[in-house]
């Protein structure tokens, strides 16, 4: 019994995504001992359960997800938060500043409307709606940088097995670069021509993520570029 693919892995219809027993989800038939995905999407293994994200439509956020969204408008004790998806997501006070709602407290002092913040979804209520958390290193709202916004269903790639894509352009442009689950990129360069090289290797993923290889042309890509700009 055993995943085939590496949890968030793109995979398409026909692909084996599971051998053994388990519970089928969504985009995912049982062929005797095997378990075939039947959309183009993310493989999704929780516990016993494995099912296949379909990647039409809008970004379909998990718990668990790393994203970047917009503050859209401020209701009682929660900033509306747009994300990408279907539903706008929710962050509260306390998953914001650690402490209980109180009426006094000033909200726009911590985060305004058009602020741009990095979260993690910790929860999906009943209706479906993303429960969001700023609190943890590397989270809360951006002062700096600028966004680059690509397809979700590029975003593993982008990352790479065990984040081997992303920890190479880190490594070889010095920029911090933050990857959404929901197709957002945050670059922050100590100078414009790194972060030029950033934008044009991701770019370079994101047409040609579904080619065999991109690894190796990625860093084939990037050490021309660090030529030209020398």
């Amino acid at each position: 019994m055993s995943a085939t693919f590496q949890n968030r892995e793109l995979v398409i219809p026909g692909d084996i995504i599971y051998e053994g027993r388990i519970r089928t989800g969504e985009n995912t038939y049982r062929n005797q001992d095997v378990v075939i995905a039947t959309r183009l999407g993310l493989v999704n293994y929780v516990k016993d359960t494995v099912s296949v994200i379909a990647l039409q439509g809008s970004f379909n956020p998990m718990v668990g997800d790393l994203v970047i969204g917009e503050v859209k408008d401020i209701e009682l004790g929660e900033w509306v938060v747009d994300i990408g998806g279907q539903i706008e997501a929710s962050l509260s006070i306390p998953d914001a500043v650690d402490q209980p709602y109180q009426s006094s407290f000033d909200m726009t002092r911590v985060l305004d409307i058009g602020d741009t913040i990095i979260a993690k979804v910790v929860d999906l209520d009943r209706r479906k709606t993303p429960i969001l958390s700023i609190l943890g290193s590397g989270l809360g709202k951006v002062n700096k940088g600028f966004l680059f916004r690509i397809s979700p269903i590029k975003i593993p790639r982008l990352i790479g097995k065990k984040g081997s894509m992303i920890n190479m352009i880190i490594k070889e442009t010095g920029c911090r670069v933050v990857i959404g689950q929901n197709g957002l990129v945050l670059i922050d360069g100590s100078n414009r021509e790194k972060e030029e090289i950033v934008i044009k290797v991701i770019e370079k993923v994101n047409q040609e993520a579904h080619i065999s290889g991109l690894t190796n042309r990625v860093q084939e890509f990037l050490k021309k570029l660090k030529e030209e700009k020398n």
